[in-house]
């Protein structure tokens, strides 16, 4: 799974969504978010990023017990709340990362919050394994969510390891590649866009006085051909 600030979008929101249009469910999907109004407001509260690592930690966790304890009692319904607990989880996995990755491009110290995150990640990975390894009656019904889960809490664990100078001058050069892309791209469009464009070349012709020639007035309408009078 690739990393949400080093690819615009992720392979697992491709793929839901995608399976969300081919179901008819994507208005349900753009009104769900993986936060209450309350833990987004706990989010916006958290301005520093090692506090809001600690806070998406936290927020991760109690996805996970949450899952648990659902998990402990075969009920209807219960294989749609796993998968979407499941799914939160790994959106609050992949924030923790969007944080990250931010305060390295700016050069904040994130050391505290990474050391909280990782040893969190650490035990979270040790819970959806067992879950996996369980091998539940429902689990065919949210294994996508379960095994995505797994991959993002270990890519996150992964990023945590590397150098902090390193990743942040990677990202900034990534940033700055994207910042430089978007620039040819927007100059590309706006010269194929000028009015004129496509008749610059036939025009560009000069007299012999250099002067650029000049098209002879016409009557016609645009699309109009004159008609042969002879």
């Amino acid at each position: 799974m690739k990393h949400p600030s080093l690819q615009t979008i992720s392979l697992r929101t491709i793929s839901f969504i995608a399976i969300s249009i081919l179901a008819g469910g994507l208005p349900a999907l753009a009104q769900r978010d993986f936060l209450t109004a309350d833990e987004v407001e706990k989010v916006r509260e958290a301005q520093l990023p090692n506090d809001r690592l600690k806070l998406y930690a936290l927020l991760a966790k109690q996805r996970l017990d949450q899952l648990q304890r659902l998990l402990e009692k075969e009920k209807k319904g219960r294989s749609l709340a796993a998968r979407e607990l499941l799914e939160d989880y790994a959106n609050i996995i992949d924030a923790i990362d969007t944080v990250s990755d931010d305060a390295l491009k700016r050069g904040i110290d994130i050391t505290e919050g990474t050391v909280a995150v990782n040893a969190s990640e650490q035990r979270f990975l040790g819970q959806l394994q067992k879950i996996q390894d369980r091998n539940l009656a429902d689990v065919d019904l949210y294994a996508v969510a379960l095994k995505e889960a797994i991959a993002g809490t270990s890519d996150s664990i992964d990023l945590a390891k590397e150098d902090a100078s390193s990743r942040g001058a990677k990202l900034s050069a990534e940033d700055q590649r994207d910042k430089e892309e978007a620039e040819k791209t927007l100059k590309a469009e706006d010269s194929r866009g000028k009015p004129g464009e496509a008749a610059t070349d036939q025009e560009a012709k000069k007299t012999d006085d250099g002067k650029p020639k000049r098209k002879p007035p016409t009557l016609l309408r645009p699309g109009e051909k004159a008609v042969d009078t002879q």
